[in-house]
């Protein structure tokens, strides 16, 4: 599982802080995930699917309004990537879900810290290489 790291810090506090909590968002499914002695996650599954599509939405304003009160050039081409992956979390087949619930958890964690980790590590950072 991915876990904060330094690498992550773009010394912007408010946008760190609220990476901080996509990741924690993450570390519930991975918990999830791994609890061998809960037999129905659909609801669990469910209620973190609501809350990172939720809590993305606020993120990436605040990080689309902060990119604009310093005149970030590239916000435009930014929020596109923002967009995508809202799209994606909001195209989940929730039958899927109910067919294999481990199964599922595996694909939509491995989406989501891959698009976090590359999203920081190479969007966000050209934030702050302005």
């Amino acid at each position: 599982m991915i876990k904060w790291k330094e690498d992550y810090v773009l010394g912007i506090e408010i946008i760190d802080e609220q990476h901080k909590k996509l990741f924690e968002i993450a570390e519930r499914a991975f918990n999830l995930l791994k609890d061998e002695f809960r037999t129905d996650k659909y609801d669990a599954i469910i209620e973190i699917l609501g809350e990172l599509k939720d809590y993305t939405v606020f993120h990436f304003k605040s990080e689309e309004d902060y990119m604009m009160s310093i005149g970030y050039r590239k916000v435009l081409s930014h929020k596109v990537y923002h967009n995508d992956f809202i799209e994606t979390i909001n195209n989940v087949d929730l039958s899927k879900i109910d067919k294999n619930q481990d199964e599922y958890i595996m694909e939509l964690l491995g989406f989501v810290v891959k698009w976090i980790d590359e999203h920081i590590l190479q969007q966000d950072k050209q934030i702050i290489a302005v």
